[in-house]
């Protein structure tokens, strides 16, 4: 990656914003609104031109749709290489933005696919525990987004998912209708540099950040 600004599409394909808009209007905000009783507040630091990276944390498998539809804009998530093989399957989440990373690959794999989503265009959604908590809190940050934002010099979104870590209880079969609240925090900006001292500072500051959407309650 050259020291200048890199160029990047202004917005993500055209037939991919297309199927986004009818998946959120026909499936995902009624679910997230009317099941779920969510809440969205923070939407004007939302970027609508240009790459950047969302920064959120991480309770059930709904994240990715819900925050794809508090954001406005589709959100491209890195999604298991084996996924991809499967027909139809594989067509489809592409076209909504998912990217894949081969089993194995490490970091360096899943940066290139994210650069990749980023040049054309793309919100690149990064979760920034890496996994699910049980409490919604972030402890235990991985440098993964701040990298990418040091490479791509794109800004980090931080983004909180309040309640979704209550969705699915092992003593019901079906989600639990959990009343669920998402806040967007005002853009951060990349890493100065790739050092460590430097993605550690900026991913702290994603954690708090998140961490303090939190603290705000519904």
């Amino acid at each position: 990656m050259s020291s200048s600004t890199p160029q990047y599409r202004s917005r993500e394909p055209w037939p991919s914003l297309a199927l986004y808009r009818g998946l959120k209007w026909s499936l995902v905000k009624p679910l997230l609104t009317g099941y779920f009783h969510g809440r969205v507040y923070g939407q004007e630091h939302v970027p609508q031109k240009g790459p950047a990276i969302v920064v959120s944390n991480h309770g059930t498998y709904f994240d990715p749709p819900f925050l794809s539809c508090a954001m406005g804009r589709p959100v491209a998530f890195m999604a298991k290489e084996e996924l991809f093989e499967i027909p139809l399957l594989s067509q489809a989440i592409r076209l909504y933005g998912a990217y894949p990373v081969k089993r194995g690959s490490g970091d360096r794999g899943a940066i290139r696919a994210a650069l990749t989503a980023l040049q054309a265009g793309w919100l690149v959604g990064v979760f920034l525990e890496g996994t699910r908590t049980t409490d919604g809190r972030i402890r235990e940050p991985k440098l993964g987004a701040a990298m990418i934002a040091a490479k791509a010099k794109v800004p980090l979104i931080p983004v909180a998912l309040a309640g979704v870590e209550h969705i699915f209880d092992p003593q019901s079969r079906f989600p639990r209708a959990v009343p669920l609240t998402i806040r967007i925090g005002p853009a951060i900006s990349a890493p100065t540099s790739s050092r460590r001292e430097a993605l550690e500072g900026t991913t702290t500051e994603c954690q708090n950040q998140i961490n303090a959407l939190l603290d705000l309650g519904r």
